[in-house]
């Protein structure tokens, strides 16, 4: 028998002064309409795509269900079942209240970044699914409504010759003129022979040409058909960074993103500042508080939260409204599993600054399977008007495709 997580011990989480459950802050009274809801249990399911997706169930006393996803990896199942006890008896209407209340209860396990974010990202979606159904309302209707009725997604590309130019231009023509992308985007940190030492972050002159190489070819051969991105990885130093950027003004670059690692804003601020090629980041920092410093001091010219890790839907949608404040567009990082794909659909709509989601799932065949319904449509989804999140989930596809030793959540 394995650990119950529930039952972890953690006097932070018994006796914080700043408990919001709602029996602390007497939020008791009844609501009417079929909107007197309780959550009865919370479960999850991993799933083995070509990243390991937790999908995330939410139950209630009304029979309706709400399903979520929590950025990959290990230890967001466990966390998500310790904080099961902190949500069952709640409404889950109160999303904003709930999510704030886990952040509080967990704050001793690290709810300021992290897992437990993640974690609670994924409850967080959860809960928007299920407030749709009971309300009978589409996901981002309750997020103020929408700016548009399809959100653009951009194709992160990949081919077993990444370091050929030839062979990147090759895949993004295919992609655009076979798969209908308009938005791509490639990986520049890969070996390009002329490397020296892969420890120290400094980027060589050849490797630079190198680098500079795959951009040309990929802008040249789209041009003015698709919008290109390139992906560093947080990989490079700072004096490298810039260097690279530089190197690639003359060409169209859609944005640079994560040239460098994400834990030193101010060598981020500089990079950005120091050339006119657009840069990117923001996967790697959490909660809306990690993302202020990269907006307020101008270090990003486009943020990239990840919305199922960042802290969920809405937090996602606050991320926005600050980077709106300095007219910074948002585009967002996503290597999710269908569900928290059409998630970060549904903030994209109900945003205004938008650019474009990610897509990192083009080359697995079955990753649509896992719904019934369709999510990208020639480069673009479509905002389903179903309430919720309007996914449905094919069980027999999620069993198929479940972790080894993995057990399936329960029926809705």
């Amino acid at each position: 028998m394995g650990v119950d997580y529930t039952r972890l011990r953690d006097p932070n989480a018994e006796y914080t002064m700043r408990d919001l459950s709602a029996e602390t802050m007497n939020v008791t009274r009844e609501r009417g309409n079929g909107r007197d809801v309780e959550i009865t249990d919370v479960q999850t399911t991993m799933v083995d795509g070509n990243f390991p997706w937790t999908l995330v169930r939410i139950y209630t006393d009304a029979g309706i269900v709400g399903t979520g996803e929590a950025y990959w990896g290990a230890g967001a199942p466990e966390l998500i079942e310790r904080v099961t006890p902190f949500l069952q008896g709640e409404n889950p209407l109160d999303i904003d209240r709930l999510t704030e209340h886990l952040v509080q209860k967990m704050s001793g396990e690290g709810s300021i970044g992290g897992v437990t974010v993640t974690a609670i990202s994924g409850v967080e979606v959860a809960l928007h699914d299920l407030a749709g159904k009971i309300l009978e309302l589409p996901a981002y209707q309750l997020m103020g409504g929408k700016y548009r009725d399809e959100v653009r997604v951009y194709c992160d590309c990949h081919t077993e010759e990444e370091a050929d130019p030839i062979a990147c231009a090759d895949e993004a023509e295919r992609v655009v003129e076979e798969l209908g992308y308009d938005a791509l985007k490639f990986d520049l940190d890969v070996p390009s022979g002329h490397e020296k030492d892969r420890a120290n972050r400094h980027l060589r002159a050849p490797e630079i040409e190198h680098k500079a190489s795959i951009v040309e070819a990929v802008t040249e051969r789209v041009g003015s058909r698709a919008d290109v991105a390139f992906d560093c990885h947080w990989t490079f130093s700072g004096g490298s960074a810039k260097r690279l950027a530089k190197r690639l003004e003359e060409y169209d670059v859609w944005w640079l993103e994560d040239p460098v690692p994400p834990e030193n804003h101010d060598v981020q601020r500089e990079v950005t500042q120091s050339t006119s090629t657009p840069i990117a980041a923001g996967e790697n920092v959490y909660r809306k508080h990690g993302q202020r410093r990269l907006l307020e001091e101008q270090a990003v010219d486009i943020v990239a939260p990840d919305m199922p890790k960042v802290g969920g839907m809405r937090e996602t949608a606050k991320i926005a409204d600050l980077a709106d404040m300095y007219y910074v567009p948002v585009a967002m990082h996503n290597v999710a599993s269908p569900v928290a794909t059409m998630a970060s659909a549904h903030v994209g709509a109900a945003v205004s600054n938008t650019l474009a989601v990610e897509y990192h799932s083009y080359e697995l065949g079955w990753w649509e399977d896992l719904v019934e319904e369709d999510v990208i449509e020639d480069g673009y989804i479509e905002i389903p008007e179903k309430p919720g999140l309007g996914v449905t989930l094919d069980m027999d596809a999620i069993a198929e495709h479940m972790v080894d030793g993995e057990e399936l959540f329960d029926e809705a």
